[in-house]
């Protein structure tokens, strides 16, 4: 009842009476040249330099814009690549109808190629985001999203792709907009880094968004085709490390009439090596772990934008994702110096396999009404993952009486996720310094998780696991823009309901609660170029399938992970102040924040109580206590020569956690719980620098730092490395050449070391140091028609045609 209530409240704000007028507008555009006409230019009607009525022209050039009060008018015509022309038009009780013919002249300098690329990003803060639009100089970072992400202020990328934001890794990602049931890590790999247009970072999103993920919002948009004919790109690479990996996508869009067709085929293949160690301490256990992951992935998208007329746009899309991972994992534990133990070593050997097929499919509809900014989108999307696992485990033990004892056992996991989102979205320019949003979503999700164990010569007992959500929400947004002072008030309001089973209620838990996460932002212009920000949001982190399944995910002789069904979710009060500079040649930001976060959800390692030698540990999740956490961040944007700029930017965050650790007692050989409070920081420092030869010819220099952490469990070391790159322009600027060396110095390592549960150190290493060589090249390309999309690209909540994903 209450969705309903939001609904009908949505469908009243949008209800408006329409004048009724006498007056109308007509002509004809074509091209001065060769009288050609010009199809999609924007042709304005203004009255006092405000938007009154506005069309785009047909395929033959001509338009005509009716119910115009009787009074007198400028009239603007806008074409991409052609000059603008302004005129003046009278209507009257004499004359209420006028023609105007016209022929645009082309401006001195025409647009090529399907994406323009400036050659040094930039870095803007707006009222709820900071912006990166992606140069040259980022897109020569790598071949895909991953290999860029951190090389962007306040985003980590771990050894295994996991992305952090500020220090946390409860980081939602988007694309285009829009939510993927692709694992991050996994679809930042297979989209190429030339494919993106800019990043957004929604550190304090504001109640339009979904109020998943406490350290925010990561937005990828993607560049858009809306060229005339048929063109697009081809983007490929190699990566050469330990062995080769390779990566290729191909990005294809015909336009003609009202009817846009786009495509994207991409594969990513190759073998990714790493190896480390864990070492203990009192009893001395040694522990080497090698990991070879074996990856082939495929994706595409074919899809369609359909321009029902100037105001209403049909799109649909489907996307099909499918990966053959292999994954090998050696694990050697040598027993040799623990007195008294009768196991001298074990090697485990494990393999894991399998595919995983997510298929998604949008419909998505578009209505701009005459008032210009004023919108209405309705989308529905569904989204299926099949997800299959076959693990193998061979397990040799070596005892010091030189016996021997082999025990061989297999895991199957086959898990499905369908997930059903449907939603609306308004928006309402009152006036023009006074802008109304609202909308309302209906978001289901259904999930059913068989898991298979045991000896592949005997009956394997069957687990099953299902875990589903229903979230029903609605949101409005108020905003106004003065002088200087400009602000934004908003909530959301959201029922949520969780239901998990095990083996047919064995086992079962649900949650079910309503909340309002309201948002607020203010902004005061201290002068022309300096702007002051201040904002709040209230978010919350919920508890994810693979945090709650209650299913072996990965094991080692000493060490098994699963999940944990009884947590809860996390909520996050964040506050936060920014601070935005224009230089002449450049721009500086900085901003600080708290927050304040309940029922921090995280990991912990405790002993697993059935393993009798009290060896073995469990790896799971748990909620810990209230904790607070505050930091900041600095960024710095400045063309010191035509030829040298320079992007340093630093970032810090503390975070106050409370929660219970396991200690181990070598005496009474038993691990007791310990409550600790501990004070987490950490800090990042990066420097981008970019040197012009010529206009073909550019080189990057790139150095990064991250200090080492204490934190409740794990102390982690400090990480360094330095890359250099180039990039060479050839024909015209339809083709790049990108080669990077990573990690100059080979100096990137994970080093840790703890007291919990017991003493002991560690380290693990990746192909950090590696060589990337790419090319991009931009074919066919007519001019540009305006298809009237700047409000769906620039809007991240609204539908949106072409892209990778």
């Amino acid at each position: 009842m209450k969705l309903k209530f939001f609904l009908f409240a949505l469908l009243g704000v949008m209800a408006t009476a329409q004048a009724q007028n006498a007056g109308s507008v007509s002509g004809k555009i074509t091209e001065k040249s060769n009288s050609a006409p010009i199809s999609y230019a924007t042709v304005s009607i203004k009255e006092n330099g405000k938007v009154v009525s506005g069309v785009n022209t047909d395929d033959n050039g001509d338009f005509a814009i009716k119910n115009l009060a009787l009074k007198s008018y400028t009239i603007e015509i806008q074409y991409i690549g052609f000059r603008k022309y302004t005129g003046s038009i009278i209507l009257s009780d004499n004359k209420k109808t006028a023609t105007i013919n016209i022929a645009l002249e082309e401006e001195a300098t025409q647009l090529k190629g399907v994406n323009i690329v400036s050659d040094r990003s930039t870095i803007e803060q707006k009222i709820d985001r900071k912006v990166i639009t992606v140069g040259k100089d980022l897109t020569t970072a790598g071949a895909s999203a991953s290999d860029i992400m951190n090389n962007i202020p306040s985003v980590n990328v771990d050894q295994d792709g996991k992305l952090s934001l500020r220090g946390n890794d409860n980081v939602r990602v988007l694309i285009d907009g829009r939510p993927s049931n692709i694992d991050p890590a996994q679809l930042l790999k297979q989209i190429p880094s030339t494919s993106i247009k800019k990043i957004e970072l929604i550190t304090n999103p504001s109640a339009k968004y979904n109020p998943e993920g406490m350290s925010g919002i990561i937005n990828i948009v993607l560049h858009k085709n809306t060229n005339n004919g048929f063109n697009g790109s081809y983007s490929g690479g190699i990566t050469f490390g330990k062995t080769a990996k390779y990566n290729q996508s191909l990005n294809l869009n015909y336009k003609t009439g009202k009817v846009n067709f786009f495509g994207n085929v991409g594969q990513n293949f190759g073998t990714y090596q790493n190896d480390g160690f864990i070492k203990r301490f009192n009893p001395d256990v040694f522990q080497k772990i090698d990991v070879l992951n074996d990856n082939d992935s495929y994706l595409y998208k074919i899809g369609m934008d359909y321009l029902i007329d100037d105001h209403n746009t049909l799109s649909f899309y489907t996307n099909q994702n499918k990966s053959n991972g292999k994954g090998f994992v050696d694990t050697g534990i040598n027993y040799d110096d623990v007195t008294g133990s009768d196991v001298a070593s074990i090697f485990q050997k494990s393999k894991y396999s399998g595919p995983d097929q997510v298929g998604t499919y949008n419909l998505a509809y578009k209505h701009i009404f005459k008032k210009e900014g004023h919108t209405l989108d309705f989308e529905g999307n569904y989204s299926d993952n099949k997800d299959t696992q076959y693990s193998t485990f061979d397990t040799q033990t070596i005892n010091n009486d030189n016996t021997q004892n082999n025990v061989v056992y297999d895991d199957y996991i086959k898990g499905t996720r369908k997930l059903t989102t449907l939603n609306v979205d308004y928006v309402n320019p009152l006036n023009d310094k006074t802008t109304l949003e609202a909308g309302a979503e209906a978001r289901i999700t259904k999930t059913d998780n068989y898991y298979l164990t045991g000896n592949p010569f005997a009956a394997l007992p069957v687990s099953n696991y299902t875990y589903d959500t229903d979230i029903y929400s609605a949101y409005v947004t108020f905003g106004q823009k003065f002088k200087k002072f400009s602000y934004q008030l908003g909530t959301r309001f959201e029922s949520y309901k969780v239901a998990a089973n095990l083996n047919q209620g064995l086992e079962k838990f649900n949650d079910d609660y309503i909340t309002l996460y309201p948002s607020a932002y203010f902004t005061y212009n201290l002068t022309e170029k300096n702007t002051l920000q201040f904002s709040y949001s209230r978010r919350v982190d919920r508890p994810s399938l693979e945090q709650t399944k209650p299913i072996r995910e990965f094991s080692t002789p000493l060490v098994t992970s699963l999940g944990n069904p009884e947590l809860r979710p996390q909520f996050t009060n964040s506050v936060e102040i920014n601070y935005t500079r224009t230089l002449e040649k450049g721009s500086f930001t900085t901003g600080i924040f708290y927050r304040s976060i309940n029922d921090q959800i995280s990991r912990i390692l405790y002993p697993d109580e059935t393993d009798p030698t009290g060896n073995k540990q469990i790896l799971t999740y748990t909620n810990y206590d209230h904790n607070t956490s505050y930091g900041f961040e600095v960024s710095f944007n400045y063309k010191i020569t035509k030829w040298w700029d320079i992007q340093p930017s630093i970032d810090f965050s503390s975070i106050n956690q409370q929660g219970v650790v396991f200690a181990y007692d070598p005496v009474t050989q038993t691990s007791n719980p310990l409550e600790r409070k501990v004070t987490v920081a950490a800090f990042n420092g990066r420097m981008n620098s970019n040197f012009k030869a010529n206009k073909r010819l550019s080189f990057l220099l790139f150095g990064f730092y991250r200090g080492g952490v204490d934190g409740l469990q794990n102390n982690s070391k400090e990480m360094y490395k330095m890359d250099i790159g180039s990039r060479y322009t050839l024909l015209d600027n339809k083709m790049n050449i990108s080669l990077r060396f990573n990690d100059v110095f080979n100096t990137m390592k994970y080093s840790f070391d703890s007291m919990y549960p017991y003493a002991h150190e560690g380290q693990f290493k990746w192909e950090s140091q590696t060589v990337y060589l790419g090319l991009t090249y931009n074919f066919g390309g007519a001019k540009i028609k305006n298809l009237q999309r700047k409000q769906r690209e620039d809007n991240t909540s609204k539908a949106s045609g072409g892209g990778m994903f």
